[in-house]
């Protein structure tokens, strides 16, 4: 005789692969799905006593919301993305690190992208992120192609372009937050000529990609010509900033302009390779050859000798950014701002007499 199923319906336990609602954790937490949604985005508008309710059932269960739904329902997401030219080259990375932890604070997360100084990979990336409906975007640079601003100008959250100023040639889609690198080339090669070196060179890396090398090249040539003591003298390779770039870079200078008596570097990375190269040619630091870099990155200060260098506000520039944002997430009247920073210029023994 065949068995047949009961009639009476029987409850279906949660299958393994079924993914927690917020539904289930408001039934467990014993509270309402808006108080479980508050708490997700604004936990210190729910009481302590509650918080704690469901922030002990997320633990237990494990849940994790949805946030692609959430963002189709408001039409934007707790997420921000951010571009980066690189992730290797320390100061970048201080700077996101700085974005990251401002926007946690908030509630907000960051996602990531990296361009590798590439135009067309950055309109990627930015493509990607804003399909995802973001809740604003920091981007590094103004230079972009036309369809990258584009989209930064149309897509109807806040912007904020970094570590470069506007000009009239490149104006800023929204907010930006930076410094001028013409002035800092200036400055550099100033500071040299201060110094007393009367025939100063350039080297440069990645200066057809990265427009900020540029302009750091075109500050050096304002000052050369301004003091008119000889012609501007620039080395630059297409290749990412480097010690052993560094290195063939100065062999180069040195072997056309034997008599040059300051460098300028357009990155601490090249900075080392001319200390290195000096010091395998005989050549002393800074009697001979005194040496100007930017970035004041990790092994400046320690190597031999210490390393005169330009020390960008990386963290500042992080600080300000994520404040412009948030500004702007609380009240969408808030102005768009554009500030413009001062670098140090930190001396070291690469470009005075040591005193002993």
């Amino acid at each position: 005789m065949a068995l047949l199923p009961s009639k009476t319906p029987r409850k279906r336990s949660r299958r393994a692969t079924q993914r927690l609602t917020m539904t289930d954790v408001a039934s467990a937490a014993g509270v309402s799905p808006s108080t479980v949604s508050l708490y997700l985005r604004r936990p210190e508008a729910v009481s302590a006593e509650l918080a704690t309710r469901v922030r002990a059932v997320i633990d237990e269960l494990g849940y994790v919301p949805n946030l692609v739904a959430g963002s189709l329902a408001a039409a934007k997401s707790r997420t921000i993305g951010v571009i980066l030219p690189s992730i290797t080259n320390s100061f970048y990375a201080e700077t996101y690190n700085t974005l990251q932890q401002a926007f946690q604070a908030a509630h907000y997360q960051t996602l990531l992208g990296v361009s590798e100084f590439d135009p067309e990979r950055e309109e990627e990336l930015i493509r990607a992120m804003l399909a995802w409906s973001p809740a604003a975007m920091v981007v590094t640079g103004l230079h972009h192609t036309d369809r990258t601003r584009a989209m930064l100008g149309s897509c109807g959250v806040p912007v904020v372009e970094t570590w470069d100023i506007p000009s009239p040639q490149c104006p800023a889609v929204d907010m930006s937050v930076g410094f001028s690198h013409f002035e800092v080339g200036r400055r550099q090669t100033s500071h040299l000529y201060d110094q007393g070196s009367r025939k100063v060179a350039y080297i440069g890396a990645a200066v057809h990609q990265d427009m900020r090398v540029r302009s750091r090249t075109d500050g050096y040539e304002d000052e050369v010509k301004r003091r008119g003591l000889h012609e501007p003298i620039a080395f630059t390779a297409p290749d990412t900033a480097s010690t052993p770039v560094g290195i063939w870079l100065i062999d180069e200078v040195l072997t056309t302009h034997p008599d040059i008596d300051g460098v300028v570097c357009s990155n601490d990375a090249l900075a080392l390779g001319v200390l290195f190269e000096a010091n395998r040619k005989g050549l002393r630091v800074p009697d001979d050859l005194a040496v100007v870099g930017f970035g004041d990155l990790t092994f400046s200060a320690s190597c031999i000798p210490p390393l005169t260098t330009v020390r960008p506000p990386q963290r500042e520039i992080g600080e300000l950014a994520a404040g412009l944002i948030l500004a702007r997430l609380n009240d969408d009247k808030a102005p768009a701002i554009q500030r413009n920073l001062e670098c140090e210029l930190v001396v070291r023994d690469s470009t005075r007499a040591s005193s002993s």
